[in-house]
């Protein structure tokens, strides 16, 4: 099964938005979004064209999507937020924070899924070296960093493969504080 690996424009906002939603029905999506389906199919197609809209043109995120090549299906996702510097970190947002105070220019990946038919097809890994190329080769971050929630082994194994390490920082998981994620990053070679 071959994929086509590219990142979204604000004018696929309705490919990204059924992506999102059949995430968000997924059962294993509680441990890796802190969205809830109600509340992102509320929101308007204005949300979801600057949802899609990538850093470059303005954005908060870039999108990466793999499509089935046989029927262009959208079949896996991640989200690249914007933690260069030239925009501030997401409230909240705890780790990360180098010596001095500041926090190191870096993307955080976010929202990451793959339909279940999908999964353990390689797809994942075509997804996530496209992103890491596509950082390297887009920013001027210095490390790449997303957070695994501790009942996601399977998530933090896959990670470790590509290089990503445990930074010792942890946070309460935002919908359950009881229950903990980990920071991992993959610092530029």
């Amino acid at each position: 099964m071959g994929y086509e690996i590219r990142t979204v424009r604000a004018d696929d906002w309705a490919g990204l938005r059924k992506l999102r939603l059949a995430a968000l029905s997924d059962p294993v999506a509680r441990v890796a979004f802190v969205d809830t389906y109600e509340k992102s199919s509320a929101q308007s197609e204005d949300f979801w064209r600057g949802r899609a809209t990538p850093i470059a043109e303005g954005g908060a995120a870039t999108n990466v999507i793999a499509a089935d090549e046989d029927d262009g299906t959208w079949v896996a996702m991640l989200a690249l937020l914007d933690e260069t510097g030239q925009r501030a970190p997401a409230a909240g947002t705890p780790g990360g924070i180098g010596e001095d105070g500041a926090t190191p220019p870096q993307i955080h990946v976010v929202s990451v899924y793959v339909r279940p038919e999908h999964r353990g097809t390689g797809v994942a890994e075509q997804l996530f070296r496209t992103a890491i190329d596509w950082t390297w080769g887009n920013t001027k971050a210095e490390r790449i960093r997303l957070w695994v929630h501790g009942d996601n082994p399977r998530a933090e194994a896959f990670y470790r493969r590509l290089g990503f390490a445990r930074t010792g920082e942890t946070m309460a998981f935002p919908p359950v504080p009881e229950e903990t994620e980990y920071e991992m990053v993959l610092a530029r070679s």
